[in-house]
C-alpha cells in the first residue's frame, strides 16, 4: 500500500506546476536522517542544501528543515519514506527491534540511502553497512546497481555516480520484491552538497571540482525522485520523455 502511495504522490507532484504550494508540510518530500550514537551527523548542512535543490529543480515540494529520527520511534518512520544515514565511522550494532522496524518500513514502501564520509572501502563505516544490510535482507545482500537501473534516469541522466570523492564509480543496492529498497554511496555525497550560511562551500570536491560537485547534486535529485515515482520510467511509454531529457546533458556529463 505504501509503495501504491508513493507512486501516486510522485505522479502529483510530476504534474504540479513548479511554483505551486497545494500541499502542507506534511505532505512535502523530507530527507529524514537516521540518528544514532556517534556522528550520525557528519556533513550538518547536507540535508538541508540538496532538500533546497530538490525543490528549486523539480516539481516536487520538499521540507527544507532538517528532519531527524531514530529507529526506536515507529510513527516517525512511517511519515519519512526517504531515509538518509550517513557516517564517518563505524556505525553503533543496532538491536534487533530497530533493525526490524527498519525491515518493515523499508518492505513497505520506504527508501534508504546510506552515505559514507568515511569513503574509505573496507574501512570502518564500510564494513558496519554492510554488516547491517546484511542483518536487513539476510537473502539480498548488496549488489552493485546496473548502470542500465532507473535510479540513473529517475529525472537526470547520469552515468558514474560521484559525491565529494570519486573513490567508486558505482552505487551498490539492495533490490527487495523486484525495487530498490536501499542505495549505499561511498563517495560522500553530502561532502558533495554541504554549503554553509554564508554560501561556501564546506568541502573541495576531487578530483572533478564543479562539475563534480554538479554530478553529486544531480545524483540526489535521481534519488529523491526514485523515492517518490519508483521504478515508473521503466515503461517503455516513457522512452520518448527520457530521450528528449538528453538536452539537459552538459558537455561534461559524458565524462561521468
Amino acid at each position: 500500500m505504501r509503495a501504491i502511495y508513493l507512486l501516486a504522490l510522485g505522479s502529483l507532484v510530476l504534474l504540479a506546476p513548479a511554483a505551486a504550494h497545494a500541499m502542507g508540510d506534511k505532505d512535502k518530500l523530507g530527507v529524514a536522517q537516521i540518528q544514532y550514537s556517534g556522528n550520525w551527523n557528519p556533513r550538518p548542512t547536507a540535508a538541508r542544501r540538496v532538500a533546497w535543490e530538490i525543490e528549486k529543480r523539480t516539481s516536487i515540494e520538499a521540507a527544507l528543515d532538517p528532519i531527524e529520527v531514530r529507529l526506536s520511534d515507529d510513527a516517525a518512520l512511517k511519515r519519512n519514506p526517504f531515509l538518509y544515514l550517513a557516517g564517518d565511522a563505524a556505525l553503533p550494532t543496532f538491536d534487533e527491534a530497530d533493525v526490524a522496524r527498519l525491515r518493515r518500513h523499508l518492505q513497505t514502501g520506504g527508501f534508504l540511502v546510506i552515505d559514507g564520509a568515511d569513503p574509505r572501502p573496507g574501512g570502518g563505516f564500510d564494513q558496519s553497512v554492510r554488516a547491517l544490510v546484511a542483518r536487513l535482507f539476510p537473502r539480498e545482500p548488496l549488489q552493485k546497481i546496473s548502470a542500465d537501473h532507473v535510479v540513473y534516469k529517475s529525472f537526470y541522466l547520469l552515468k558514474t555516480p560521484v559525491g565529494r570523492v570519486a573513490a567508486v564509480p558505482y552505487l551498490e543496492g539492495v533490490i527487495h520484491d523486484g525495487r530498490l529498497v536501499v542505495v549505499y554511496s561511498q563517495n560522500d555525497m553530502g561532502g558533495a552538497w554541504a554549503r554553509d550560511n554564508f554560501g561556501q562551500w564546506e568541502h573541495e570536491v576531487l578530483p572533478g571540482g564543479d562539475q563534480q560537485r554538479e554530478m553529486a547534486f544531480r545524483l540526489g535529485i535521481n534519488l529523491a525522485m526514485y523515492a517518490l515515482c519508483l521504478d515508473y520510467k521503466t515503461d517503455q511509454v516513457h522512452v520518448p520523455f527520457i530521450l528528449r531529457r538528453r538536452q539537459w546533458q552538459s558537455p561534461a556529463d559524458s565524462r561521468h
